[in-house]
């Protein structure tokens, strides 16, 4: 049986990488500056996923409006795991969640098709608190990934699923803490 709550990511020894979507109006400047600048809100918490069909999900393939840029944000794995280690369930008390500077939820993890699956992403959402530390400090690059985004969607949509499979990011078991890992609720 799959575990039912891991997390799944692209990463290497310093970094992870977590997907956003954005209108053009906030990824270009972002991009220019290879870090989140005006007009990206500072002001309201922002919500990172390292799961790539997840984020292709959500944003309906870059489809939707306000989601048409799909960034890969690489970020340092010291700041990730901040953000974990300050992290409440968005399921715990209501006090406790409006108290924390990094909420997360679990949400189906999502075929290449968009079938919800058996097992959960997870998704970590940076508070006001942490913004301009996620912004400034942990944030290493900014990638514009819409166009590998709509060469995947294009061949789903011919049918040519396995080719499309093949140019999706490499994503594995990250590993956490058994501590943050027992309080998030993920599957050792």
């Amino acid at each position: 049986m799959t575990p039912q709550h891991r997390i799944r990511a692209d990463y290497d020894a310093r970094t992870i990488v977590v997907y956003q979507a954005y209108s053009p109006a906030v990824a270009g400047p972002a991009l220019r500056a290879k870090r989140f600048v005006p007009p990206f809100s500072f002001n309201r918490m922002t919500w990172i996923k390292p799961s790539f069909r997840w984020l292709m999900h959500r944003s309906n393939w870059a489809r939707k409006p306000g989601q048409e840029r799909i960034l890969a944000v690489r970020i340092t794995r010291a700041g990730w795991e901040e953000a974990l280690a300050q992290a409440v369930l968005t399921t715990a008390d209501p006090s406790a969640v409006a108290q924390a500077p990094v909420h997360v939820q679990w949400d189906p993890e999502r075929s290449l098709r968009g079938a919800a699956l058996n097992h959960y992403s997870i998704q970590v959402g940076v508070g006001r608190g942490l913004i301009r530390t996620f912004a400034e400090e942990w944030v290493a690059d900014i990638t514009d990934v819409t166009p590998t985004v709509q060469k995947i969607e294009g061949l789903r949509q011919d049918g040519r699923s396995a080719q499309a499979q093949r140019l999706l990011p490499p994503e594995r078991v990250y590993p956490v803490p058994p501590a943050v890992a027992k309080r998030l609720g993920i599957d050792a």
